[in-house]
């Protein structure tokens, strides 16, 4: 904008030069020569822009210098006038791209921001609860009307339709932690969280859904949780409307407005909540309870005349449970994983399952990274393929298992091959299961999860890491109909030290 004005004042400065020379020179000729101030103004104009032509009167000698000095401040000024309106135009015609470059190099420096597709009446309402929180936040939007919006409210933004690679990479998907994919189509959200699951495996998808059919799609898709503002809106009005008529407490039946994460916490023995109801629970704490999971079943919104158990799991804020007393809530550590396999495409997939599954995954593409980063990080559970290059998924077990401080890492192989002889020959140099490849991606996570179990129930009994899964131990998502399986269950195929499971 200053440098708009600054090209302003130029243009007003040069014009006016132009009119001083004008008409100093009508003036001068008058003056000199006696012309009448209509001849004194053609002779200035054809002498300042040296069009050659010939004198009204012959000119004398004072008039011919006059002329001279003249024809160097028209020429002067002319050239002046010229220099401004080139400057003014290139300017204008170059300040888009240049603020358009700004923006970008602005985005591509965000880390750890979200990233909205599309800016519509929901997007405007996300993008202005995020700026009060001072969460950074970058737009994908395809319609020009609503760039201009975006521009007008000073909000970064990507012109370009967010299924585009391109368009994604440019928000800088590879470093967001999440995605609100809020388009009014649900085949574009969709397609947007295929996309976005390829770039980068372990982002926080939130997608748009019209109905509970498309929420399905959507979740089977990739997405970690689903919204339907429609939906939301007709639950908090009838919420509204039963509450303000003394019908309903609203504290009991209102949809729960989500502020911060959900986390899962463990009830342990001799805690103060055991023998107390939901209800009393949730009114005590100021706080609802979302989900209770009990004897490997979740429950979505439980009944408050429920009694709480010893070993029972509760879903709750993030900021609840930092209130909580930590002796009669014990929040867990996530569990890390490394998973080795030199495949890009299979460490992406399981990397993403692994994460969703509530662990920290860790990723080599060799053997020899696979020993050395188990080694260092001692993980709690250790995913390797068997073929391998530098060191074979079996080789591996064996370096691993010479070392001592490494007795409680669970070692999985994960091999196509089928033959006996090969999971024996695991088994022997020290891998706790061996999980044959099948087309069904939960089976390894499910091994992983019942490994860990085991470990935890032999060696303390304060429970496994926390995290909703359904009966299966599928890892299921919190929607407004119950906890949804992300990942169809098929047969499941493993040899163990501890045991021999199949299930279907």
């Amino acid at each position: 904008m200053e440098i708009f004005r600054t090209h302003n004042r130029q243009m007003v400065t040069a014009l006016l030069l132009l009119l001083v020379v004008i008409l100093g020179g009508t003036l001068g000729y008058s003056q000199l020569e006696g012309y009448g101030l209509v001849d004194g103004f053609y002779m200035t104009i054809i002498t300042i822009t040296t069009v050659g032509f010939g004198e009204i009167h012959p000119l004398s000698t004072g008039g011919r210098i006059f002329t001279s000095i003249l024809i160097l401040f028209g020429f002067a000024s002319l050239a002046f006038i010229g220099q401004t309106f080139a400057e003014n135009f290139v300017s204008k015609l170059m300040s888009a791209n240049s603020e358009k470059k700004k923006m970008l190099k602005e985005i591509s420096l965000l880390n750890s921001h979200y990233i909205i597709c599309g800016f519509g009446r929901v997007g405007e309402a996300v993008a202005e609860k995020l700026q009060t929180c001072g969460v950074r936040f970058v737009f994908i939007e395809a319609n020009l009307d609503s760039c201009q919006k975006l521009k007008e409210n000073n909000y970064l933004y990507i012109e370009g339709d967010a299924i585009n690679d391109a368009a994604l990479e440019s928000a800088g998907i590879k470093k967001a932690n999440g995605l609100l994919a809020i388009l009014p189509s649900v085949p574009d959200n969709l397609f947007i969280t295929l996309t976005a699951r390829e770039l980068n495996p372990v982002l926080h998808i939130i997608a748009r859904a019209n109905n509970a059919a498309s929420e399905k799609r959507l979740l089977q898709g990739g997405v970690d949780s689903v919204i339907s503002p429609y939906t939301s809106a007709g639950y908090q009005i009838a919420s509204n409307l039963l509450a303000a008529a003394g019908s309903v407490d609203i504290a009991q039946h209102s949809i729960p407005v989500i502020e911060a994460v959900p986390q899962w916490f463990d009830v342990l023995e001799g805690s103060g909540m055991v023998g107390q109801t939901i209800g009393q629970l949730s009114k005590e704490m100021k706080h609802k309870v979302f989900g209770l999971r009990r004897l490997n079943r979740d429950y979505l919104e439980p009944d408050y005349s429920w009694e709480i158990e010893a070993q029972d799991k509760l879903l709750v804020l993030e900021d609840w449970g930092d209130k909580v007393n930590e002796q009669t809530v014990q929040k867990p550590k996530p569990q890390t994983v490394v998973i080795v396999d030199d495949n890009p495409v299979i460490l992406k997939l399981y990397t993403r399952l692994l994460h969703r599954a509530g662990f920290v995954p860790h990723t080599a593409k060799n053997g020899s990274e696979a020993v050395k980063l188990i080694l260092e990080l001692k993980p709690d559970a250790a995913v390797l393929d068997f073929m391998l290059p530098v060191l074979s998924g079996i080789e591996i077990c064996k370096k691993v298992r010479t070392e001592r401080t490494c007795d409680n890492v669970k070692l999985i192989l994960f091999t196509g091959d089928e033959e006996a002889e090969t999971r024996e020959r695991a088994l022997k140099a020290g891998a706790n299961a061996v999980v044959v490849k099948s087309p069904q991606a939960s089976e390894l996570i499910e091994t992983v999860i019942s490994l860990l179990q085991q470990n935890q129930k032999n060696s303390s009994p304060q429970g496994s890491n926390s995290r909703p899964l359904d009966g299966s131990g599928t890892e299921a998502n919190l929607t407004p109909h119950g906890f949804a399986p992300v990942e169809e269950l098929g047969s499941v195929t493993i040899v163990s030290n501890e045991q021999t499971n199949s299930s279907t």
